[in-house]
């Protein structure tokens, strides 16, 4: 959601702008812009409402600059729009920002201070850029005007500010508060980004902020002060993801290149986590803390809450151990009541999420230990855990997550493996977890490699309809939860995941003629209770596709699924649904990676 980049003593800044703001089209966004500077006292304000390519578009040979930044927005405050886009800039001209995050009392700010100002948009980031330069009006320098105004942002707001002065043009001055961002340190120049990966053909050292940072970037330094006040040095990390993976190759979209690359994710964790000797290869701090945990809580959102739904059915199982899975923005806001000795898992692919964010503050008030599940190291929830256990399933792009999704199962899966064995469950004995994902990881090569199939059934049964429904039962239905999902994510169809026990008692009442019912068998206990629902919907008049395991197979059935693991058929099942939301998008004509209203990162509550 919304993204930030920033350069300082670099000759080609447009360029390096432009370039970072493609890479950061994975966060969505509807509108972005720049601004650089040369330093002969010439600046230059591009921006358009609509895609990087409208903004290249507009940008002409003559903008060129030393220092500039960028921004990709998501509406928040006011449309998507041209006045709207950032930079937003001072009446006078002189300043500009970028922004990402909400001011909560934006409002009351502009009424106070700011009653004699136009404003030409409708942002919570003007008020900022317009108040800053009412108090260098009144005789504060720039930096003690940023300053000061962050004193006036209440609590409940969040920002990652980016700040160029035309008359300072070499000078970057950055804050941030529950956003992301990150310093770049480059040799005589520097980068300011939300996301490492964006500058990644620039430098592989970065510096990571703490809430309340302001810092002062020249290209020959980088200056840190806390939110106290006191000069401060930051942990410098180093990234050594190849830019290029990143790219799409011969791929289309993202989203299919990240499906194929499932299979690879898991075989990486496994080789990251498992000995040769099957024994699990995870921090002794960390499985000693979840087993003295009397109750585990998932806490997440979206995809990751479902693979957590998923997650609860591998604990229970095989670490019989209680488990809880809660949505982030209930859970910060409506706590329940806690277990004597509780223990958090966080899942987030980005590790920036801002509901689960929420939650582990108040987790770390509580004085409660945790673990961030996530894709991306030094990640603000990574930081702020006690424990982090990363997916290492490289970028992922899309915005509608898949290869994500599987890590996360997987991750899951060797954590209740090693606090079965600690516990001593006959389950966890029993349960070979290097051969088992190693077979999930063949089924799912299997899957992918089966495309044309689920083509077809997309262009059929999907590339017109306007709604579907999945439906399991057990696992199945936790299953159907993301498969729906994925499906209106990228294809804007109006799907739902249901319990197909759940059909009689009112949502059989939504079947008409031809309406896509996509059943999944994977649980022989519940197989043909799943398949008499399925009787009811097609005497309705609703077509049906069948993804089933092998073992539970009929002739008619469409999808048909190699023999996994039990626990593990999520995994499996799950391919075929993936696919059929990326052919479903692709057949009516959309932009699969980037739907519509959607964020990568939400970064905001």
């Amino acid at each position: 959601m919304c993204g930030i980049v920033g350069v300082t003593g670099r000759e080609n800044a447009t360029e390096i702008l432009l370039k970072g703001l493609k890479k950061l089209e994975y966060r969505g966004y509807d509108s972005a812009g720049i601004y650089v500077n040369d330093q002969k006292g010439n600046g230059y304000l591009v921006k358009e409402k609509g895609r990087i390519e409208d903004l290249q578009a507009a940008v002409g040979p003559a903008v060129k600059g030393t220092t500039g930044i960028g921004h990709t927005r998501w509406a928040t405050h006011g449309a998507p729009s041209q006045a709207n886009a950032h930079p937003q800039v001072s009446a006078d001209g002189r300043f500009y920002l970028v922004h990402n995050g909400m001011i909560s009392n934006f409002r009351q700010l502009k009424q106070e201070y700011l009653a004699d100002v136009d404003f030409v948009s409708e942002t919570d980031t003007e008020v900022i850029v317009q108040l800053i330069a009412r108090f260098v009006g009144e005789g504060m320098s720039s930096k003690e005007a940023f300053v000061h105004v962050l004193h006036l942002i209440d609590d409940s707001s969040s920002y990652a500010f980016l700040l160029m002065d035309k008359d300072q043009p070499n000078t970057l001055y950055v804050a941030k508060k529950k956003s992301p961002l990150l310093i770049g340190v480059g040799a005589d120049f520097n980068v300011v980004c939300s996301d490492a990966m964006v500058m990644l053909s620039e430098t592989h050292d970065f510096i990571e902020l703490t809430d309340g940072d302001v810092v002062t970037v020249t290209p020959s330094k980088v200056e840190i002060e806390d939110a106290e006040g006191q000069s401060v040095t930051r942990h410098q990390f180093h990234v050594d993801d190849d830019a290029t993976a990143s790219d799409k190759g011969a791929y289309d979209f993202f989203m299919l290149k990240e499906i194929d690359e499932q299979p690879g994710v898991i075989r990486g964790l496994e080789q990251t986590y498992i000995a040769q000797d099957g024994q699990i290869e995870v921090d002794d701090k960390l499985m000693s803390a979840m087993n003295q945990a009397d109750r585990l809580y998932i806490v997440a959102a979206g995809t990751s809450y479902n693979a957590g739904l998923v997650g609860k059915n591998i604990f229970e199982k095989l670490a019989a151990v209680p488990t809880e899975v809660h949505i982030a923005s209930e859970f910060g806001y409506n706590m329940p009541l806690l277990s004597e000795k509780p223990f958090f898992i966080f899942l987030t692919q980005s590790g920036e999420t801002a509901d689960s964010r929420e939650v582990l503050a108040k987790v770390n008030q509580l004085g409660y230990e945790s673990l961030t599940i996530t894709n991306v190291p030094n990640s603000t929830l990574s930081r702020e855990a006690t424990y982090t256990m990363l997916l290492n399933a490289g970028p992922e792009i899309a915005v509608a997550s898949t290869k994500a999704y599987t890590a996360q199962i997987a991750a899951e899966t060797i954590l209740a493996k090693g606090l079965g064995m600690l516990k001593v469950t006959p389950a966890a004995a029993e349960f070979d977890t290097a051969f088992e994902l190693t077979k999930a990881a063949n089924a799912i090569q299997t899957l992918v490699d089966q495309k044309d199939i689920v083509e077809d059934l997309a262009a059929t049964h999907l590339s017109t309809t306007r709604n579907a429904f999945y439906i399991g039962r057990g696992i199945d239905y936790q299953t159907a939860i993301e498969a729906s999902l994925k499906l209106k994510e990228v294809s804007y169809v109006q799907t739902e995941g249901f319990a197909s026990g759940e059909l009689k008692h009112g949502t059989i009442s939504l079947i008409e003629e031809n309406t896509p019912v996509i059943a999944i068998i994977t649980d022989q206990k519940t197989a043909e209770l799943t398949r008499s629902n399925e009787q009811e919907v097609i005497s309705r008049g609703a077509s049906v596709i069948n993804i089933v395991s092998e073992n539970l197979a009929e002739e008619d059935d469409q999808i048909v699924l190699p023999a996994v693991h039990q626990l593990l058929t999520p995994l499996a099942a799950i391919i075929p649904a993936q696919l059929l939301a990326y052919y479903t998008s692709k057949e009516r004509g959309y932009d699969v990676d980037k739907p519509r209203n959607l964020a990568k990162s939400v970064t905001v509550e």
